[in-house]
């Protein structure tokens, strides 16, 4: 059975999609604990990053840099954090968070509720840094 990341990719379920190549898809996290928060996934279906072959892992790297580097114009922060935790979606990811301070990666904190417009005009600012 393909993982949530993987139909959404497919475009079975929507998403705030922010950028894809051939190899690799972005979009916003729906639970974000940052306005801008932004998951990387190989479009390969595969459970573990490091299960990734190591040119695979090179170049998600890669595309989550400019993804980030997007994000970083878009959305006022100090920084874009990553985070690579792996046991929430059987499917490999990486977080990208807008942060200002470590505190703001803690997945423990109670998580942003977006409206629909909200998102809308946070995916919209960030693709237009691209």
């Amino acid at each position: 059975m393909a993982t949530i990341f993987s139909r959404i990719i497919k475009g079975e379920i929507p998403c705030y999609k922010i950028a894809e190549n051939d190899q690799f898809f972005a979009f916003l996290d729906i639970n974000p604990l940052s306005m801008g928060h932004t998951l990387v996934v190989p479009k390969r279906e595969t459970d573990y990053i490091f299960s990734l072959e190591d040119e695979e892992l090179a170049e998600m790297s890669v595309f989550a840099k400019k993804v980030a580097a997007a994000i970083e114009k878009a959305m006022p922060c100090q920084r874009i954090g990553v985070a690579v935790i792996g046991l929430e979606v059987p499917h490999a990811h990486i977080h990208l968070i807008p942060i200002n301070k470590e505190s703001d990666m803690d997945f423990r904190k109670e998580h942003l509720h977006l409206s629909e417009e909200e998102f809308l005009e946070v995916q919209k600012r960030i693709v237009e840094q691209f």
